[in-house]
C-alpha cells in the first residue's frame, strides 16, 4: 500500500520556506549516513546562539532525542519518534503545555527537527503484520543527521571565538596594569614628560569600555593602549638608558666643540682640522656605546625649539610633521640636494633631519651648514657620529642658560623657572629635576 509523506502542519499552523528548506535538507540525507544523536546534540547545545535555540527548547530536543531507541541516528534507519505531549512534559522536567507548545515551534523554526503531522494531528505510529513500521506521524530527526557536520563547525567557531574573547579580555587587564604602573613609575621616578596629558589619554580610552562590550571593542581598546604603552616605556627604557651611561661617552661631545668656548657646535675648518688628525678608537667606541633606541621627539624639540617656528600651524606632533619641517629648514640653510640626500643615506631620515635641526637651531655659530652637514655625513658613514651627544649638549646649554638667567640659592626657585622657559608642547617637553641633574653631572 502506498502512503503519502506529510508536509505541512496540523490546524491553523501556516507553512513557511523555511520549514520547506528544512525538508529540503532532509531529502538530502545519505541512506549510509550516520552519527552519534548525543555528540550531535552537544554541538547544538555549543552553536544554540548561532542557530536562535533556547534553553528550554534544547530541553524538549533532548526529551525527542530519548525516544529514538538507538544511540546513533541513521539515514537508513527509522528517524520519526512520535511522543505525546504528556510523554514529552514529564521528559522536560514538567514543563508547562503551552510553554512546551511554543519551544517545539521554536525547534521547528531553528530547522531541528521536522513535523510530520497526521490528518488529525495526533502522533502515532502504523505497524504492519510483521512490526515493522509502515507510517510515522510525529517530529522527523533527519535534519540532524544532515545538518551535522554544519553544527559541529558551527560548536568549533564559537569555542574558538570565547577563547578569543577570554583572551582578548587577559590582555586587556594587563595593559591596565602595565600602563598605571608604568605612568606611576614616570611620576616617582621624576622621568621628563607631561604625565598629566598621559593619565588624560589613558582615562579616554578606558572611558570607551563600556560594562559589557564585544570582543571587537576590546580589541580596539587594547590596539590602543598597547600604543600608549610602547610610547612610555620608550619613554622609560631611554630616560633609563641615559642615567646609566658610562662616564667615557664625554669623548662623543668632540664633534659639537668649537675654538669659541661659548659654542656648543664647531665651525667647519675646525671641524676638518679634527678631521685631519682622526678619530681615536675610543672615540669611535663612544659612539657605538650610545643608546640604540630612538630619540624621544618631545627631547628633540625640547633640545631644537627654533624648528617649531617653521613647522605648518606652529606645532610638531608627529615624526612625520618633523621631516616635513626639516625640508622647509634645508634650504634656509643653504644644504644643496646632494648634500641632504647623502645624509639621509648614511644616517637614516630621522636622524638625518635630527642633525638638521641641530644645525639650525646653532646656525648662527657655523660658517657653512651645507659643508658642516657633509662633514657629519662622512663621520657617520665611519661609524664615528651620533646625534645623541648633539641633542644632550643642546639640552645642557639650555638648562645653563636657564640657570645663569635665573640665579638664586632656592633650588625649588630655579626648577621652577626652567619648567617656566621650557616650551610646552606634549610629552616630553618639560625637563625634570632628574634629567636636569643627570646632564648637570654628565659630560655629553
Amino acid at each position: 500500500m502506498q502512503t503519502h509523506m506529510s508536509t505541512t502542519p496540523f490546524g491553523r499552523r501556516s507553512m513557511t520556506l523555511g520549514m520547506i528548506t528544512s525538508q529540503l535538507v532532509a531529502k538530502s540525507v545519505p541512506e549510509d549516513a550516520s552519527v552519534q544523536k548525543w555528540k550531535v546534540f552537544q554541538s547544538i547545545r555549543e552553536a544554540r546562539d548561532l542557530l536562535g535555540a533556547t534553553d528550554r527548547s534544547l530541553a524538549i530536543l533532548n526529551a525527542l532525542l530519548s525516544f529514538h531507541p538507538e544511540a546513533e541516528l541513521s539515514g537508513s534507519g527509522e528517524l520519526i519518534v512520535w511522543p505525546s505531549n504528556e510523554q514529552l512534559a514529564a521528559r522536560a522536567n514538567g514543563m508547562p503545555p503551552t510553554t512546551l507548545r511554543r519551544h517545539l515551534a521554536v525547534l521547528v523554526d531553528c530547522g531541528l527537527v521536522i513535523r510530520r503531522d497526521s490528518p488529525n494531528g495526533k502522533r502515532f505510529a502504523r505497524k504492519g503484520r510483521g512490526g515493522q513500521i509502515e507510517q510515522a506521524y510525529g517530529f522527523d530527526l533527519s535534519p540532524i543527521v544532515a545538518r551535522a557536520e554544519e553544527f559541529a563547525e558551527l560548536a568549533e567557531s564559537i569555542k574558538t571565538e570565547k577563547k578569543a574573547f577570554r583572551v582578548a579580555k587577559e590582555r586587556l587587564t594587563l595593559l591596565r596594569r602595565d600602563v598605571v604602573k608604568l605612568i606611576e613609575a614616570g611620576i616617582e621616578e621624576r622621568v621628563p614628560g607631561n604625565w598629566g596629558r598621559v593619565q588624560q589619554t589613558y582615562q579616554a580610552i578606558i572611558g570607551r569600555l563600556p560594562r559589557t562590550a564585544p570582543r571587537q571593542l576590546v580589541d580596539d581598546i587594547c590596539t590602543d593602549l598597547h600604543g600608549l604603552y610602547t610610547e612610555i616605556r620608550e619613554v622609560l627604557e631611554t630616560f633609563a638608558e641615559t642615567q646609566n651611561m658610562d662616564a667615557n661617552e664625554s669623548h662623543s661631545d668632540r664633534h659639537i666643540q668649537n675654538s669659541n668656548p661659548d659654542s656648543q657646535f664647531e665651525s667647519e675648518s675646525g671641524f676638518r682640522a679634527k678631521k685631519e688628525e682622526g678619530g681615536t678608537a675610543a672615540e669611535t667606541d663612544n659612539v657605538r656605546s650610545l643608546p640604540k633606541r630612538e630619540l624621544p621627539l618631545g627631547i628633540v624639540l625640547d633640545a631644537c625649539p627654533n624648528l617649531r617656528d617653521l613647522a605648518q600651524g606652529g606645532d610638531i606632533r608627529h615624526w612625520r610633521d618633523f621631516l616635513a619641517t626639516a625640508e622647509l629648514a634645508r634650504p634656509m640653510l643653504a644644504i644643496s640636494p646632494s648634500a641632504w640626500r647623502e645624509a639621509c643615506d648614511v644616517m637614516g631620515e630621522q636622524h638625518a633631519a635630527i642633525t638638521l635641526a641641530a644645525i639650525y637651531q646653532r646656525t648662527d655659530q657655523i660658517n657653512s651648514s651645507g659643508g658642516y652637514l657633509r662633514s657629519l655625513t662622512d663621520k657617520a658613514r665611519e661609524g664615528k657620529f651620533s646625534a645623541w651627544p648633539m641633542i644632550m649638549a643642546l639640552l645642557r646649554a639650555k638648562l645653563e642658560t636657564g640657570k645663569s638667567r635665573n640665579p638664586g640659592p632656592d633650588e625649588a626657585s630655579r626648577t621652577q623657572s626652567d619648567h617656566t622657559d621650557a616650551p610646552q608642547n606634549g610629552p616630553g617637553l618639560e625637563v625634570s629635576d632628574a634629567l636636569r641633574r643627570s646632564l648637570r653631572s654628565k659630560p655629553w
